[in-house]
């Protein structure tokens, strides 16, 4: 019965779409064969039409910009769905933007995840364009700015007045200054996520103004400060997050020691810390090692840390699970620090050594003590044999993926994993001379479900993303200001945000697949 009622609704309503169509046509002869393939597709379009708007902005944000592109040249209703279902647009922020403003966010006007990105050789948009945007985009949750170098503090101060709802921001290569952060520190208490990046407006030296700590200190969990010449400005703002989760610093000047310990005896919930070539020793280590729920360390290029910093950091922090060493071939981490990992760090899951010179002593404790070592990457080391991966073969029972890159290995270490690491799935050899690709088939031959990857370039050049799986960028094209009129100007939501917004509304994407099999088929069914 309800199948009945629905299919009478149904009737009824393309009755009507048939009545309204017949009467704005104009009096034609036509033949009954023209008639007939009319009707024909007349059916076809009215399977669309009955689509509510929400189904069709569920189709739309399955498809590539490109056919979204296509899809919004289709009629008005398409061209007005497909721009209210746009939440994350890409736009080319130079000066000439500012004009069109009020018409790109008149049709995108659902938009919560922005990025203006600027040539470096062009004219950005300045303070008054970005008070326009904030006016119309009151909902954004996300900005992205990019070489907007005509912004000042007041443009931020505009923005952040308009969008006190902003849970990220990341700025890079901008020229607004503290006061402009210390802005939407302010005015911004949803804010969670903090880059910055290449900030030309922060004073070097004394007369730097701090930055921080604000109302968005309190609900502040990532802070990546990335290529400051005065990053310890910010040291206020890290202080008073009292939740961050995550701390990132890459390449920022000053000395780190000093502040390391004021850091860590307020902010007690961190679980993830990267260091990148900055001033750090072991008494930033020491500090460090009173986070107790670290899970995650990277020591990237910090030459300063020894052994016995490390050793302190796995005492204390047992939950580490992830730990990247560069040890940039100082030689002042090998076993005696791997060791103590070894003794303290039994969740371990992921372990990265590059430039690190292990030998089959602390391999062997790692293996032993470590039963969830999952990913083990050894990068640029000229202790690592044949001797040191048979012995990983032997041990490492739950490995999955190994990384050897530059290391003084044969085909004889090879062969060992053929016979061991019953659960690896994935083998990557990359500029290891003593490695034949014979050797290579050879283990594929003997391990069928094994994936082996062979690199045999020449160059010994080893860098800190070897062997490890790094986070990109949201990947947002930009847009040129002169395609602003076209309708494909926003990039499309990520397939996380899509799968999100489907399963939300329709609980799958089997409704849709059996809609279009629908349509299809009637399709077919017709023209035969």
């Amino acid at each position: 019965m309800g199948q009945s009622v629905s299919s009478a609704k149904l009737t009824t309503r393309r009755d009507c779409y048939h009545s309204q169509r017949s009467y704005s046509k104009s009096t034609v002869l036509i033949s009954p064969m023209k008639t007939e393939e009319a009707e024909v597709i007349d059916e076809l379009s009215d399977f669309i039409s009955d689509l509510p708007d929400e189904c069709l902005a569920c189709v739309f944000q399955c498809l590539t910009p490109a056919d979204r592109k296509r899809c919004s040249l289709v009629c008005r209703r398409w061209l007005r769905i497909e721009g209210q279902s746009r939440h994350r647009l890409s736009l080319n922020a130079q000066s000439d933007l500012h004009p069109l403003i009020p018409s790109i966010f008149s049709r995108f006007d659902a938009v919560t995840k922005l990025a203006l990105k600027c040539d470096r050789r062009s004219v950005g948009i300045g303070d008054e364009a970005l008070a326009s945007i904030s006016e119309r985009c009151p909902n954004l949750t996300r900005l992205k700015l990019r070489a907007c170098r005509d912004l000042t503090d007041a443009g931020m101060l505009a923005f952040a007045k308009n969008c006190r709802g902003l849970k990220k921001l990341s700025c890079g290569s901008c020229t607004f200054g503290a006061k402009g952060m210390n802005a939407v520190l302010d005015n911004c208490p949803a804010l969670e996520e903090l880059s910055v990046k290449r900030l030309r407006g922060i004073i070097d030296g004394a007369a730097a103004e701090p930055i921080g700590p604000g109302l968005a200190a309190a609900s502040l969990k990532t802070i990546c400060l990335k290529e400051l010449y005065n990053g310890q400005c910010f040291g206020p703002l890290i202080i008073g997050a009292r939740n961050l989760r995550s701390l990132k610093l890459f390449r920022c000047s000053g000395d780190w020691d000093k502040l390391f310990p004021l850091i860590m005896d307020q902010v007690t919930s961190v679980i993830e810390i990267h260091m990148e070539r900055i001033q750090v020793s072991d008494v930033g280590l020491e500090a460090i090692s009173n986070s107790l729920n670290l899970e995650i360390l990277h020591l990237v290029k910090t030459p300063e840390c020894t052994n016995a910093g490390l050793g302190a950091v796995a005492e204390k922090c047992k939950l580490l699970r992830k730990l990247h060493i560069d040890g940039w071939k100082a030689n002042r981490i090998g076993d005696h620090g791997l060791i103590a990992v070894a003794k303290s760090c039994s969740n371990l899951q992921e372990l990265v050594l590059i430039g690190v010179n292990p030998t089959k002593l602390s391999l062997e404790m790692l293996a032993s003590n470590c039963q969830n070592l999952e990913r083990l990457a050894l990068c640029g080391s000229d202790t690592v044999g044949d001797a040191e991966i048979c012995c990983i073969a032997l041990k490492c029972i739950a490995l999955k993926k190994l990384c050897i890159k530059s290391c003084p290995i044969s085909d004889h270490g090879m062969e060992a994993l053929a016979i061991g690491c019953p659960n690896l799935v994935k083998v990557k050899v990359k500029k290891c001379r003593g490695v034949t690709p014979e050797g290579a088939d050879w283990l594929r031959a003997n391990r069928g479900s094994l994936s082996v990857n062979l690199d045999m370039g020449e160059h010994l050049d080893v860098t800190a993303n070897d062997g490890v799986v790094q986070d990109n960028g949201d990947g947002i094209p930009p847009v040129v200001a002169g395609q602003i009129g076209a309708p494909g100007i926003a990039s499309s939501s990520t397939a996380r945000s899509t799968s999100f917004k489907l399963s939300g509304l329709l609980g799958g994407r089997s409704f849709m697949a059996c809609t279009l099999r629908r349509l299809a088929s009637s399709n077919g069914s017709s023209r035969s």
